[in-house]
């Protein structure tokens, strides 16, 4: 924060010049290192305030304020970083807080447009990045499922192992919030792992454990970053159960 160094500097360097010259008088010396430890923790506390102060959102929120730099990362709902050619698509772009109101929208890898900002060396051709929704199937964001499809997800929740399925963890985790009820994140964190293998996949729905699979947009066949065994379920979801939409979301139910 700029606005503090030309009052931290000038005051630490007077405190500190004058605790080493000042004779040592008992109150003199208190004042003195009194306002040392004020000028130490201004920064720590200001960058703490300016944090917990902001709204964040998404699964990787930064701390602190704006930061000005020939690279950014930014997370969903924050704005464009990287270099030249990156995700981000502008060079020396401010990097801001995840999550702020008003952010301007990233551009995701590939040329599409994200929800979050993008992450590239300054300079480089931008080829690895992350992105909001629209990179890795919304690597970055988290659901925010309508209160219509919470309550139908809740609905004899207690009869299923999961209310859900979902492609990717983020998306699962806006769910499961939503519901306090078990959402089976297909893929790991981004869609990438083979896990559950569709066979499995298959074997829990043959046995009633899973409700609903949720098509949680651009986390299905395909999607960047997904693995082929979560396109495979995701196809294979999409050509045996009838698709229906509840507050914007389609899903299909797996079991009655």
């Amino acid at each position: 924060m700029p606005e503090l160094r030309v009052v931290l500097l000038p005051v630490g360097l007077a405190a500190s010049f004058a605790l080493l010259v000042a004779p040592l008088r008992r109150h003199l010396g208190m004042v003195l290192a009194g306002t040392a430890l004020l000028v130490g923790l201004a920064g720590p506390a200001a960058y703490t305030l300016q944090t917990v102060s902001t709204v964040h959102g998404g699964a990787i929120p930064s701390a602190g304020p704006a930061q000005s730099g020939a690279s950014g990362f930014g997370g969903p709902g924050g704005g464009a970083g990287g270099g030249p050619g990156g995700p981000g698509g502008r060079a020396g772009g401010s990097i801001p807080r995840n999550g702020a109101a008003g952010a301007p929208r990233g551009a995701a890898p590939g040329g599409t447009a994200g929800n979050g900002g993008g992450f590239g060396p300054a300079g480089g051709g931008g080829a690895v990045g992350f992105g909001g929704r629209g990179a890795a199937g919304g690597l970055l964001n988290s659901s925010t499922p309508s209160a219509a499809l919470t309550k139908l997800l809740e609905s004899d929740a207690s009869r299923y192992t999961w209310v859900a399925a979902v492609v990717g963890s983020n998306s699962a985790s806006g769910y499961q919030l939503a519901t306090d009820d078990p959402v089976m994140a297909i893929g790991g964190f981004n869609g990438s792992d083979p896990a559950p293998s569709l066979a499995q996949f298959e074997a829990d729905v043959a046995a009633g454990k899973i409700h609903y699979f949720i098509a949680d947009g651009g986390a299905g066949a395909g999607g960047g970053g997904t693995s082929s065994v979560a396109g495979a379920i995701t196809s294979w979801v999409e050509a045996h159960y009838t698709a229906t939409t509840v507050g914007g979301v389609t899903l299909y139910l797996l079991s009655k």
